[in-house]
Order: structure tokens, then sequence, then C-alpha cells
């Protein structure tokens, strides 16, 4: 997490922020979590530990930080496609774990647990973005009737979301595009008011013949 930009003195160098987060990334892709260390960021940099600890905290606030900017918005698609979406939306916040170490959240998120600051930046910048965006396509899905009345939202919303999160946070297995879609197939067999609508519209927007093979039965 960075400190509070307002502070006085000298306008600070936007220049060494960005090199000092891309530096960062660089080194978490090619060390790991637990192969970063303050003084090779800063040498790779070209800054000073002493620039890097008046801009973030710790090294954990950095390596969150980082990871917002690699992240950046993750908006949700609206295609009146549920299929489509749910598995566009999930592969878009898969696709950049799959560029981490596996190693690195499960590393950063016990580094996180000992500062309140820090775990509720964990949770902001890592966990919530999917949240929030597969719950306006489970929403977009509702207010067309795609699913029957009594899901359970929330539910249905944590089982997808773990699909994000549970393998990439202990790092055991990859996720393929493959398995998501299987898996949003499996759950909607159970909650679409019409299932068989959804993989007939899923087909017609992506021209995939196989889809229907693969998921109607």
């Amino acid at each position: 997490m960075q400190e509070d930009k307002s502070r006085t003195g000298r306008p600070r160098d936007e220049s060494i922020d960005h090199a000092v987060r891309d530096t960062t990334l660089a080194l978490l892709s090619e060390a790991g979590y637990g192969g970063l260390a303050i003084e090779a960021i800063a040498r790779g940099a070209g800054t000073t530990k002493a620039a890097i600890y008046r801009r973030w905290r710790s090294l954990p606030g950095l390596v969150l930080d980082a990871l917002a900017m690699q992240l950046g918005a993750l908006d949700a698609p609206d295609t009146e496609c549920t299929i489509c979406d749910l598995c566009d939306v999930i592969k878009l916040h898969l696709n950049v774990f799959r560029r981490l170490p596996p190693d690195a959240l499960a590393s950063l998120l016990a580094d996180c647990n000992s500062d309140p600051a820090l775990r509720e930046a964990f949770m902001t910048t890592l966990f919530q973005p999917p949240r929030v965006a597969v719950v306006q396509v489970l929403d977009a899905a509702i207010a067309r009737g795609d699913l029957r009345a009594d899901t359970d939202r929330e539910l249905l919303l944590d089982l997808l979301a773990s699909l994000v999160h549970y393998r990439a946070l202990f790092g055991h297995a990859s996720t393929s595009d493959s398995e998501v879609e299987e898996a949003v197939h499996a759950l909607l067999r159970g909650v679409a008011s019409n299932y068989e609508r959804l993989v007939a519209i899923s087909k017609a927007k992506t021209g995939d013949p196989r889809i229907h093979h693969r998921h109607s039965h």
C-alpha cells in the first residue's frame, strides 16, 4: 500500500513509482514471492531502498500495489449470453493469476494476515474484483430470467468466484479454459431456468458447434 501522496516537499517522481512496480512484477515472475527483496527491486528500478520505503511501508504493500496495477479494471462482459459471459469473466481474471508463481498468493496472504490494513488491501485487490464482476453477470442473467427464481445467488457467486481463487491460492494445480467452461456448465445445469436454451444462445454467439455436443448431455 502506498503512503499518502499529499505530503509536503518536492513533487514525487512518478517514473520511479512505475519503474518500481514494473521491476517488482518482473522479479516476482522470475524469483517467486519468496525470492523478492527490496534491495533487488531498488537495483532493478534504478532507485534506492529509501525511495521505495518512502512510497510503500512494506514489501507486501508494494507487491499488492504492483498486482493492482497488473490486474487493472475488470469489466464484466455483457453479451446477453449467460454461458459466454460467465466463462469470459472468470477467464479474464485467471489469465492474470496464471502469470504468477505458484507460491505467490499463499505466501503474500500469510504475510498480510498479521496486519489488518494489509489483509484488507489483499482482499480488495485480489478477491473482490472477480466477485464484483461475477455478481454483475449473475444479476444480468437473473434479470433476463436465465436462472431459476429460487437460485441462491450468494452460494452461486461463491462457487463461481472460487474457480478464480482456490487453485491460484494454493498453487496445487492450474485451471484450464476448458475446466472453467465445464464448471460453468455443471453449475448452470442445476440453476438455469432453461439450460438447453442457454446452450443454444452460446452456440449461436461463439459459432462453435462443439459446445452443444460437449455440454448438453
